[in-house]
């Protein structure tokens, strides 16, 4: 493992250079902060030291602060453990140092790295190095006095753009604001910056302190404007974060008291956010993240990928397309088979309207584009495929169809190439049951859109080879996926996870609630959509198709609700026809329709749940709690049975797979927020309330509230745990 260290070398020309090591991205490690400060008190006493330079090893200056830290405080519940950076470091240490320092930036400087570079007296950078304070989107704010520097040196309303929405600069911008001095090629930043280091100390260049900086922060009153605006923005934007308004009230402390007086707020303000519960959710699910590309057997036995360079797609649908798109668009060569040239042609069409609408968005050049689309071939039989990697069936969920399409692909593809399909309910043994080699098949199961959302499900089987798996994990980082191995079984982990989401709201309804408090409740609590307009948006179709899946697979646990059946006879179809639960027109946000109430009362007099037939009187928090309690009943099952690899891997796939907030941790990490023992006994009282098995609550829940045991902690060994991986 390489050193975490600072090093310190003083050239003949009595520059002091000051190195940051520790890889990949010199993070801000306890061990090198004071390594910092130990090397910055040594040049300030060394008589033959004129100036001094502060770079990182290995072209990063620094990705800032070491996360891991954050997750120790969390743990521990100990502040104790966060060093003072911000006044005695880059305050005294740095700022006030009696010689003059310069940051030679390169790669990156993010977070408390670029908090350091605006702690020294001038900047120079490499070309296109990333420059950032992405702290919020971690639920704190900058703690190293980069609420105070950022504004002094880019302008107010820059500033607080850079910091609310967490997104970096390139040096090239930064230069041209004021954040950088000069850029220069990366091979002379050394010889420059030492230099330009030694210039300020022979006061050719002026020495300048950022934090006593106000030239460009504006008069109080137009300061307070912008402060105003920005606070309006972010209730609309992020009304259940706490860190943005009290970023923008610590910036506020500056402007009006002082910077040092800001800094002193700042670093008191962030040590609050620490341990708030948005920081410990945002900080799991980072972390949680980062996990998830380790599998137990696969990447952990000196395997090595295999190179994937054409994938053919089989199906040109809306799923089939957005595979393609993905996977064109990160250079891989896509063929793409269709049953009849109409239905190709029109997946093709498809394809580049996605191509041509991420160009349009800027997330693509033009270039790269036009390069995407070369890469495509659309075909009408298997000529194509007998030297492909892989091949993506992603057509209807009809059992002897897929099986058929195994069967051919088997006997036309290379004895290398991976045998995936995009189902999102069908068990895989039973897709590959007619063939030979079980140990190529598996399931890779994107999200739609697909060449948007950024989770890929990969399904194994008993027989999918560690090989087979590890390949298609890399494929899934190769078009920015984020990976998660899980388990066979119906619905797979995520799906699986929430069936119950859309069946309790439906329940809830029975019950007398009314369909559009039940979405508000959820959208408040951070969900994009709720429940009904979500089913509007995916279409009856899908609706009545997978509840069937799952009355079969989980029978006893489910509600029936025959709402979108009487829905569908009513000849509404959702947003596919205009009209569901709401009003669909071009050009105006959807409306609820007054005109689905009746269709919603037949519901009720149907499934005559009510308790002795009035509605039943709920707070919103019932509401909300009604809804997403039996999806972690569910979550539950699948921890006990095994599908995924650990309880983090629920978290990041409830996450970026249903959109659950991620400033609530995911769904286990949630539930262990809410608490264990009231997530159980309110289970138990509706069960006892309202009868059947929906609210029932799953053993391994029953024993971690007895035994007091957090659903995150890892797995006893119960008799079906780890039976799907």
């Amino acid at each position: 493992m390489a050193q975490i260290r600072v090093t310190m070398e003083v050239g003949n020309d009595g520059v002091a250079v000051i190195t940051i090591s520790n890889p990949p991205v010199n993070a801000l490690a306890i061990p090198i902060i004071a390594g910092l400060k130990e090397k910055f008190d040594e040049a300030t006493r060394r008589s033959d030291v004129k100036a001094i330079v502060l770079t990182g090893k290995g072209g990063r200056f620094s990705g800032g602060f070491d996360i891991n830290v954050f997750q120790k405080v969390h743990e521990t519940g100990d502040l104790s453990i966060m060093p003072d950076v911000s006044v005695d470091l880059v305050v005294n240490a740095m700022e006030d140092c009696k010689k003059p320092i310069v940051a030679a930036v390169e790669g990156l400087a993010l977070g408390g790295g670029l908090e350091l570079a605006m702690g020294c007296h001038a900047r120079i950078a490499a070309p296109r190095a990333q420059l950032g304070l992405p702290e919020l989107s971690l639920g704190v704010i900058p703690g190293f006095g980069g609420t105070q520097r950022l504004p002094r040196l880019l302008g107010l309303s820059k500033a607080i753009e850079m910091m609310l929405s967490s997104k970096p600069i390139m040096s090239e911008e930064g230069n041209k604001l004021g954040l950088i001095d000069a850029i220069v090629p990366s091979e002379e930043l050394l010889k420059v910056s030492r230099r330009w280091a030694l210039d300020i100390a022979d006061r050719r260049k002026p020495w300048l302190r950022s934090l006593h900086r106000t030239d460009k922060i504006g008069s109080l009153s137009e300061a307070r404007e912008v402060l105003r605006i920005a606070r309006q923005q972010a209730k609309k934007t992020a009304p259940n974060l706490p860190q943005h308004q009290a970023c923008l009230d610590v910036i506020e402390e500056g402007i009006v008291h002082g910077g040092y007086n800001g800094v002193l707020k700042e670093a008191k303000v962030f040590k609050d956010l620490v341990l708030s519960d948005t920081a410990k959710g945002l900080v799991h699910v980072f972390l949680a993240q980062r996990t998830t590309s380790k599998v137990p057997n696969v990447t952990d036995v000196g395997l090595k990928p295999r190179q994937t360079k054409k994938v053919a797609v089989i199906g040109g649908g809306l799923m089939g397309s957005g595979i393609a798109t993905a996977l064109l668009v990160s250079n891989i060569y896509v063929v793409l088979k269709e049953v009849n040239s109409e239905f190709l042609l029109k997946g093709i069409k498809t394809i580049e309207a996605n191509i041509r609408g991420l160009a349009s968005r800027g997330k693509l050049t033009k270039d790269k584009a036009e390069k995407a689309l070369s890469m495509l071939k659309g075909v009408l039989d298997y000529s194509e495929f007998k030297d492909v990697d892989m091949v993506i069936e992603a057509v209807i969920e009809n059992v002897p169809l897929k099986q058929k399409i195994f069967s051919e692909i088997e006997k036309v593809c290379p004895p290398h190439c991976i045998l995936a399909s995009n189902t999102s309910t069908i068990d895989l043994n039973l897709i590959g049951e007619k063939i030979k080699s079980q140990d190529r098949v598996i399931g890779a199961h994107f999200f739609s859109p697909a060449h948007v959302m950024p989770l890929l499900e990969i399904v194994r089987t008993q027989k999918t080879s560690p090989q087979v798996i590890l390949d298609l994990m890399t494929v899934g980082k190769i078009i920015k996926k984020v990976p998660v191995v899980v388990g066979n079984c119906t619905g797979f982990a995520v799906n699986r996870t929430f069936f119950p989401y859309t069946q309790s709201s439906h329940l809830l309804v029975s019950l007398g609630v009314d369909v559009f408090r039940i979405d508000r409740v959820i959208s408040n609590f951070g969900l994009p959509i709720g429940p009904f307009q979500l089913q509007d948006l995916a279409g009856y179709g899908v609706a009545l198709a997978v509840s069937k899946e799952y009355e079969t697979a989980f029978a006893g646990r489910t509600f029936n609700s025959p709402l979108v059946e009487l829905l569908v006879k009513k000849g509404r179809n959702g947003k596919n026809n205009g009209k569901g639960y709401y009003i669909y027109e071009k050009g105006s946000k959807p409306k609820p329709d007054p005109s689905v109430l009746p269709i919603i009362e037949e519901f009720r007099q149907l499934t005559k749940t009510m308790p002795g037939g009035k509605p039943i009187s709920v707070t919103d928090k019932e509401i909300l709690e009604m809804v997403l309690f039996p999806v972690v009943n569910e979550a539950c099952r699948v921890l006990d049975e095994g599908v995924v690899v650990r309880p983090s891997d629920l978290d990041i796939a409830s996450v970026l797979g249903m959109s659950f907030p991620s400033y609530r941790g995911g769904i286990v990490f949630w539930a262990d927020t809410v608490g264990v023992d009231h997530v159980y006994k309110s289970l138990k009282k509706w069960s006892e309330m309202y009868g059947g098995g929906f609210f029932k609550p799953s053993k391994f829940l029953e024993e971690r509230a007895i035994k007091g045991i957090p659903l995150s902690a890892a797995a006893t060994s119960s008799p079906s745990s780890r039976s799907k991986l």
